[in-house]
This record gives C-alpha cells, sequence and structure tokens, in this order.
C-alpha cells in the first residue's frame, strides 16, 4: 500500500510541547475531539488514519506535561484514546516500511513518555506488529534486557509488557511461560499473558487455574474476573462464565450500566433474571437496584425494592413525576416510599421541594386511582412517626395533613 498522504491534523497545531495549563477538563476534551477526527479520517482512509494516530501519540504526552494529573481524569482520557487508536494503527493496510517506522516512531514515543501517559501502548505492542514474524523480531530484541532486569530481581524495565506481548502474539506460548516463572515476584500485570497463552494453546481449565495463582498482594481481582470470564465465553462455557465471574467482571459506573454490560454479554439470559442474581450480590444494597428494575418495567420488583433498604428520594420522586399518568399506582407506590425513607433522615441534601413531591405525586396518583382518602391516612401514619433528629418532614408537611 502507499504511504500517507499529506494532511492537516486540527491536532496537531494543539499538541505541542507545554502546551496546556494545569487544568485537566480542556485537555480531556481536546483529547477525545483529536480521537474523534482521527477516527473521522480512518473510516475514508485507514492509512491516514493511522499515520494521525501515531503522530497525536508522538505527540499527546509532551503536551500535557504541565497539566494537574492527581485527580487521575486527564490519565484515564488518555488510555482511553489509546485503546481507540491502538484498531486503527494495527488494523491499517500498511505496507512493511510504513509499519515498520509506524513502530519506530511509537516506540521511541514510549521511552520519551515521562510521566507516563502513553504506558498502556506496550501491552497491544504484539497487536501493532499485526504478523507473528514481526511481534517475533520484536521479541528477540526485547527478551536480553528482560531477562538481564528480572535476573538482577531489583531492576524494572519498561520494555517488559512490550516483549509479553509479542511472545504472545507470536504464539511462542511456552517460551513465554517459562519467561514468566523468572520474574522475581508474582504479580497479575506479567502473569496475565501466562493466561492467554494457556487459553491460546487450548488448555482453558489450566489457564482458569493459573489465573487464580497469579493474583499477587495488591493485585486486582475484578481484572481476574474479566480474563476469565474471556477465557471461558472464548472456549463457549458460557454457563461457567456467567456463574462464575460476570458479576465481579462487569462492575460499572452505576447499577443499571453493570446490569447492561452483563445483559449485552449473556444475550440468552432473561433479564430478570440476571437483575435478581445482580441483587442478590449486594444483601442490604436492594433498593440501589430500583431504577434498573424500573427501566425494565418490572414494577411490581421495582416498588418492593424501593422499600426494602434505603433508596434515594430525589429518584424515587422522579420515577413517581414520570408515572403518575400512565402508571399511577407505581406512582403511588414509590411517592409513599420517598416519604418513609425520608422521614427516616435518608436523603441527599434533601430540600422543602422534596418533601413537597413526595406528597404531591402520591395524592395526584391517588386521585386517579380514586383512594385519596386512604393515601392521606397512610401519609398522615408515616409523618407522624418521623425519626429524623429535627422533623424536618412534620415540619414541610405539618399544615398541609393538619398535624399543627
Amino acid at each position: 500500500m502507499a504511504r500517507a498522504q499529506k494532511h492537516k491534523w486540527i491536532f496537531q497545531a494543539r499538541f505541542r510541547a507545554r502546551a496546556f495549563g494545569w487544568k485537566s477538563q480542556p485537555v480531556i476534551t481536546r483529547v477525545k475531539e483529536a480521537v474523534s477526527e482521527i477516527t473521522k479520517v480512518a473510516r475514508k482512509d485507514p492509512i491516514l488514519g493511522a499515520e494521525g494516530a501515531v503522530l497525536f501519540l508522538q505527540r499527546v504526552s509532551a503536551a500535557l506535561e504541565h497539566v494537574d494529573s492527581s485527580s487521575g481524569a486527564i490519565g484515564t482520557a488518555v488510555t482511553n484514546a489509546v485503546d481507540a487508536l491502538v484498531p486503527i494503527i494495527s488494523k491499517a493496510p500498511a505496507d512493511d516500511a510504513t509499519r515498520d517506522e509506524w513502530l519506530a516512531r511509537l516506540w521511541q514515543a514510549y521511552l520519551d513518555d515521562k510521566m507516563p501517559y502513553i504506558e498502556v501502548l506496550a501491552e497491544s505492542w504484539g497487536d501493532l506488529c499485526v504478523t507473528p514474524g514481526r511481534a517475533s523480531q520484536w521479541a528477540d530484541e526485547l527478551l536480553p534486557i528482560v531477562r538481564t532486569a528480572w535476573v538482577s530481581g531489583s531492576s524494572y524495565y519498561n520494555g517488559t509488557p512490550a516483549c509479553l506481548s509479542c511472545l504472545l502474539a507470536a504464539a511462542r506460548h511456552d517460551e513465554l511461560l517459562a519467561l514468566i516463572e523468572r520474574a522475581p515476584y508474582t504479580w497479575w500485570f506479567y502473569r496475565q499473558y501466562g493466561v492467554r497463552a494457556l487459553a491460546a494453546q487450548g488448555r482453558v481449565d489450566a489457564a482458569i487455574t493459573y489465573a487464580h495463582a497469579s493474583l499477587g498482594l495488591n493485585d486486582s481481582e475484578a481484572a481476574l474476573a474479566r480474563l476469565c470470564e474471556e477465557v471461558l465465553l472464548a472456549a463457549g462455557r458460557v454457563e461457567e462464565a456467567y456463574e462464575q465471574y460476570a458479576i465481579a467482571a462487569n462492575q460499572a459506573n452505576s447499577r443499571l450500566s453493570t446490569f447492561r454490560a452483563i445483559a449485552r454479554k449473556y444475550p440468552d439470559k432473561e433479564k430478570h433474571h440476571v437483575l435478581n442474581d445482580l441483587i442478590a450480590s449486594t444483601p442490604g444494597e436492594e433498593g440501589k437496584w430500583f431504577a434498573t428494575a424500573k427501566h425494565l418495567k418490572l414494577y411490581d420488583l421495582a416498588v418492593k425494592l424501593a422499600n426494602q433498604s434505603p433508596c434515594e428520594p430525589a429518584t424515587l420522586n422522579r420515577a413517581a413525576r414520570d408515572h403518575v399518568e400512565t402508571h399511577p399506582a407505581f406512582a403511588r407506590a414509590v411517592a409513599l416510599a420517598s416519604l418513609r425513607w425520608l422521614t427516616g433522615g435518608w436523603g441527599y441534601e434533601i430540600t422543602n421541594t422534596d418533601v413537597h413531591a413526595a406528597y404531591d405525586y402520591a395524592i395526584r396518583a391517588a386521585e386517579a386511582l380514586g383512594r385519596q382518602a386512604e393515601t392521606k391516612a397512610v401519609i398522615i401514619e408515616i409523618v407522624s412517626s418521623e425519626r429524623s433528629a429535627d422533623n424536618f418532614v412534620c415540619q414541610v408537611l405539618g399544615r398541609r395533613l393538619g398535624l399543627r
């Protein structure tokens, strides 16, 4: 294939050495814009897109030298960028000379990465090599240095993950496993390659056993679960993957996101079955699965969860608001649950508005059901038994309920 044509990249002028100040949020935006620009170009011209990806990875670390990285947000943004750009580079139909040039430029960028921001690049080095032969050549270059570092027992070589990745990509599995055994300590970061090597040999049970023997003191059990799940799914052992690893492997930043991640991987599993398993995995936190049950339109279950353990009143109020016309029985039940948790002192930054909203939605739903008197009596009972220190709910609703 021909080499990439000259192209004026918008991100290139922005990502200059020490181009950004200390604030991380504007930089995160620029990183996302750069990835979007490269991805868009790659769809039309894969070679040019890959060239842009290499250029960005060459420039990003130096550009971020002065950015405050203490929160970890900028590091996460760059890691996500690397994850998005590696496939663009590896899948581009480049000729050997072009690919070798890309690898040389990326390796120098990796060695110059002081912070480091693009260190995860080494973990995909075997993929970037594309062919087993090229991966094997890189492994041969890196192996002597890795062995020397490990013999010393104290020297860290930042090319180690690239070496392990290349041995795996070159299908030098036994050699990779033997090398890992010479490591001066047990570390999942290294031994995960051994898990993959055993799986690639079709030794699935051995890979799972090896994985469980590979966690160091501070290693992530979630990382182990993700890889074991991946190995079992690739082997077609779906039920085993689900039962043993699905919940631990797919934890996300919200309960609903966790459910969705598992549901996507296991489309043959009934959604209510997945949700029930998730609920059972967090005893005492049933209320936190309310939004997921509501999303699935499992209204009876959602009401049960809303009353079983603390649930954020604002969440319950929104659910009541959204369903007061279409599902008034559900709206009434969750609005009453909101009042119960409010009188128990639960809720984040609760105001008068939250209390009035719970009351109003309960009454509106009751009117639609013809249960106004009954519902008001229930509310009076709830408010009268308030357990919060300052009787906040009673003070807010006292006059409306004739309690003062």
